[in-house]
């Protein structure tokens, strides 16, 4: 092993080629290419595997990540991915999504001490798509059959790291979505140039061949009540995430042309799909030949200001009230989007839309710094006075987060239990809501987050379910005959 690996002080760290930003800027396809085997080998042969794993630690699903590294570096390509996917349900959309550079790579060891880290996303996007082409991703193979079945409400990455888990188990799993395709985000939030749609599809059609079922185009409330849900099923899982969009109050921001991140991408993501779009089409969720500005800091606000300029802004402006330091969003994702062409205004937030109701035409915006500390720890922006300026502005796209839908009103269930922040409140332990036999896990739980934290809950939800549902059976096995 020795021989193989702890290659970091020789070896400079080196990512898969990435495509030109003006090639890239024109299409929608993945931005970075593929790692030859010799290169997957050479990086993964970096790592230094050291006694404590920060790595490891850091990863929501604890991912064997030493392991399987140094697996690719000796070649044993197909061990290597089956550790990798023994923990997680998505390795390949993992590798292509998760900020690595605040979770396992930004805590490696080596990067600590100034040799940089080991490409660990790349390679586990490597191994897994390496595992597709070659056949060695199994079908999902169900569990001795137990006569009881659980309702998932939600395709996303929870719903659906949970209803493979819940199949292996041998549960029957149906899984319901308002979508007309299984992925949640996955397949309609986040765009094609981070994770192409077929990654996804693969995946979710594997869960079908596997006995998953998808009942979509369904909403709770609409076409079921939540209570009904529970007279089908033994169990329900509630893995909706959180679609509220948080809205801009300012002057203005009712005026068309002012939009919500989340309908903008869905709208171009199912146009990219071959879908009709009506709102596309008349440009109302197009930013071709406009001037766009983007009102946040997130990944949402990347992924709004890297679209944009696929579709042909005029140009794109990013518009975010504290400084690069603090922006919530990847570094990476900011790297790559100044490349394309977008524009950061850092310490800029906005005071009023101009134009009138039926248009917008500007943004007027007022310069901010960074005061004491607030409740939170983080440095509170503060307005500068006499700092406005005026940002032109065609389309301006609302990026400032996400909350949770009125779940109780929505689901006719007014004793379920939320919390102060409208999130469904659950047993830490036992991952029940306050009706039994109800559990929730993912975005809806600890509010708008990332897509492994979802498939970390999503895994963990299933053994809880699985828990209850084999203590409830034997229960009822001890009961006197009637």
């Amino acid at each position: 092993m020795a021989e193989r690996m702890l290659k970091f002080t020789v070896t400079p760290r080196a990512t898969p080629e990435k495509r030109a930003a003006e090639a890239r800027a024109g299409d929608f396809h993945e931005i970075y290419r593929d790692f030859i085997d010799a290169k997957a080998a050479e990086q993964a042969s970096r790592c230094s595997q050291c006694g404590v794993p920060f790595c490891q630690t850091h990863c929501p699903l604890h991912n064997n990540i030493p392991d399987w590294l140094r697996m690719t570096a000796e070649g044993r390509l197909e061990e290597a991915y089956a550790l990798s996917q023994a923990t997680n349900s998505m390795p390949e959309i993992c590798g292509r999504i998760c900020p690595q550079d605040r979770l396992c790579e930004g805590n490696c060891v080596i990067e600590q001490s100034g040799h940089g880290t080991v490409t660990i996303g790349s390679v586990e996007r490597y191994l897994s798509d390496k595992a597709w082409e070659m056949g060695w991703v199994r079908p999902l193979v169900a569990g001795p059959e137990r006569g009881q079945s659980v309702g998932i409400v939600g395709a996303g990455p929870a719903g659906l790291a949970a209803a493979e888990r819940l199949r292996e188990l041998g549960y029957a799993v149906t899984v319901y979505d308002r979508h007309d395709r299984p992925g949640g985000l996955l397949v309609y939030g986040i765009p094609g140039f981070k994770l192409e749609k077929d990654v996804v599809e693969r995946r979710t059609r594997r869960l079908a061949e596997g006995g998953v079922d998808y009942v979509l185009g369904f909403e709770v409330g609409r076409d079921a009540s939540l209570e009904q849900l529970r007279e089908r099923h033994d169990s329900v899982l509630i893995a909706t995430g959180v679609y509220a969009a948080r809205d801009m109050t300012v002057p203005g921001s009712g005026s068309a042309g002012v939009v919500a991140a989340l309908d903008y991408l869905i709208a171009s993501n199912r146009k990219g799909m071959g879908d009709a779009v009506p709102a596309f089409d008349s440009g109302e969720l197009n930013a071709t030949g406009k001037a766009v500005v983007v009102v946040g800091g997130g990944d949402t606000a990347m992924d709004c200001v890297r679209t944009a300029i696929r579709q042909g802004a005029t140009s794109v402006t990013c518009l975010y009230r504290r400084d690069r330091a603090n922006m919530p969003g990847s570094d990476r994702e900011v790297a790559n989007a100044e490349e394309e062409g977008v524009v950061f205004e850092w310490l800029a937030a906005p005071k009023a839309v101009s134009g009138d109701a039926l248009k917008a035409a500007g943004l007027v915006a007022a310069r901010m710094r960074l005061g004491p500390p607030d409740a939170s720890g983080r440095q509170a922006p503060e307005e500068v006075e006499g700092g406005d300026f005026d940002l032109r502005a065609d389309l301006v796209i609302k990026a400032l987060g996400f909350d949770p839908e009125d779940l109780p009103t929505a689901f006719d269930v007014p004793d379920l239990a939320t919390t102060r922040w409208g999130t469904v409140k659950t047993d830490m332990r036992s991952m029940m809501t306050s009706i039994p036999g109800v559990f929730a896990a993912g975005d809806i739980v600890r509010g708008a987050s990332l897509v492994v934290w979802a498939i970390r809950d999503g895994r963990d939800a299933a053994e809880a379910i699985h828990r209850y549902l084999t203590a409830h059976a034997r229960a009822d096995a001890l009961l006197p005959a009637e």
